[in-house]
């Protein structure tokens, strides 16, 4: 087994910032730079290729928007080094970013969290709205998915969790 570590970016919600401390993060899916992915995008450096992983769970986090109702809506993605044996990376159709964990994120894993600021709150939640029928093809709701991501996902240190809580929560 190795003890190399792997960037993998969780998709999340801030009711779920609130238990990472206690419980960690979980995921049912989470995005990583895979085989995969590299097969797909060969032109692309670890740069870009990190960029098409990072979007994909800033994507799956308006997914997890619209299944908690009560959730502040800001897209929330956590940036975590986990081992190599953590992660499952097998399987996936070619370009699949998608990665399995072997179970929570404990907080000392978790390099830093990006989180929508208040200007993209509106946009936000006309996007969670879509974004299921966005994922299954429908161009009206990729329009609104695709215009959310002209927001960039602000930036903070773990360390910072309780400050962005209290703005954010």
């Amino acid at each position: 087994m190795s003890d190399e570590l792997v960037r993998v970016y969780l998709p999340a919600t801030v009711p779920m910032l609130a238990r990472l401390r206690d419980e960690g993060l979980t995921a049912d899916a989470a995005h990583a730079v895979t085989p995969a992915l590299r097969e797909w995008y060969a032109e692309g450096d670890e740069e870009e290729l990190e960029y098409v992983a990072f979007t994909r769970a800033a994507q799956d986090a308006l997914l997890l928007l619209r299944a908690d109702p009560t959730a502040p809506r800001r897209r929330v993605v956590a940036s975590v080094d986990l081992p190599a044996r953590a992660i499952d990376r097998t399987g996936g159709e070619l370009g699949s970013s998608t990665v399995r964990l072997a179970g929570p994120v404990p907080v000392k894993s978790v390099a830093a969290i990006h989180v929508d600021g208040a200007e993209a709150v509106d946009d936000v939640a006309a996007a969670a709205e879509v974004a299921a029928e966005a994922q299954a093809g429908d161009p009206d709701a990729q329009f609104a998915v695709d215009g959310v991501e002209d927001h960039e996902l602000e930036w903070y240190d773990v360390t910072e969790l309780d400050l962005l809580l209290s703005e954010v929560g």
